[in-house]
């Protein structure tokens, strides 16, 4: 079989810039839309318009539908990751600036570390990540207290909340997608997710009442640019690009942006979008980011590895097959 060739360099970096630009961008557009639209409302209208076009891509390419488990897995997913963690993010950017939020959803990776210690048991407890997720919690601390004397006000209580229940939703999403049922293609897998994501958005919108209080006439041109930035170039660009970049490149050199991306939105907040930018932001933001840097970089002690050596062990002795493993 002929090895696939590797794309040309330019390529690789123009995919990169995009997912460290753009997706670190649309906190500030995210910040300019809820200004003007209520926030379920506008992360439903990103997610569903996103979501149809995806899928109609796909289905156009000659790609299967989701079966209806398919569609239940993505739509429990979609709740997971479109409401609680883009809604609530959406929500709380009400009240935390776009660079503040970005940092706060940097700590993604250190929910995701607790819980593969906790409760999966794949990961264990060393000295390093111990450290690690220590200096996150103290970063988040930094961000919130109102009692850190840093020369900056603390942000917003609520908000900061609303931005930790959004980061555990996606790590308690990234945790059941290895256990569920979704389609074969990343892209519609991805493109069913968004589109029951921005239905679900849609539904929970009108629950709040946020139609009541919309008027679409009195929405700014602005506010109607970052929506539209926020599906073609957040939603439909930056993905396309980021899958592209999982096939060329590895999952390590592509989680980069990770810690990329809140440095984006806090320079963009602080330049464009006339944010702080304080010791308070500045001590919490490297504190935040250096947790991010070391967990995502800190090898996995070869749990699974150890329990597939005594599997295989317990073969030989039996003189049977292999096990399979759960």
């Amino acid at each position: 079989m002929e090895a696939t060739p590797r794309p040309s360099r330019w390529k690789i970096l123009l995919a990169f810039a995009i997912i460290y630009l753009v997706w670190g961008s649309t906190f500030l557009a995210i910040r300019v839309g809820v200004r003007e639209v209520p926030p379920f409302l506008l992360a439903g209208m990103r997610f569903f318009t996103a979501g149809i076009v995806l899928y109609a891509w796909m289905r156009a390419k000659g790609t299967a539908s989701p079966t209806r488990r398919e569609w239940g897995a993505a739509s429990f997913l979609a709740l997971l990751i479109f409401v609680f963690d883009y809604g609530l993010l959406f929500w709380a950017e009400k009240r935390v600036p776009s660079g503040i939020a970005a940092v706060m959803m940097a700590t993604i990776p250190v929910f995701m570390a607790l819980a593969e210690i906790l409760f999966l048991r794949t990961q264990k407890l060393t000295m390093r990540l111990g450290s690690a997720l220590l200096v996150g919690i103290c970063g988040v601390a930094v961000l919130v207290s109102r009692s850190a004397g840093l020369g900056e006000a603390a942000i917003d209580t609520s908000g900061a909340v609303a931005l930790l229940v959004s980061a555990i939703s996606w790590s308690l999403a990234a945790i059941l997608t290895r256990k569920l049922s979704l389609p074969e293609s990343k892209v519609m897998s991805s493109g069913s997710q968004m589109l029951a994501g921005g239905i679900l958005l849609i539904i929970a919108s009108a629950i709040l009442g946020e139609f009541k209080a919309f008027d679409v006439r009195a929405v700014s041109s602005g506010a109607w640019l970052a929506l539209l930035y926020l599906i073609v170039a957040g939603s439909i660009i930056a993905f396309t690009a980021y899958v592209w970049l999982i096939h060329h490149e590895s999952p390590t050199k592509v989680g980069t942006y990770a810690y990329v991306n809140p440095v984006v939105a806090v320079l963009l907040g602080y330049f464009l979008g006339g944010e702080g930018l304080g010791a308070r932001t500045v001590v919490g933001t490297l504190l935040v980011l250096v947790s991010v840097v070391v967990i995502t970089t800190t090898p996995k002690k070869k749990v699974e590895a150890e329990v597939a050596g005594k599997e295989a062990e317990l073969t030989r002795r039996l003189g049977g097959s292999e096990i399979e493993r759960v």
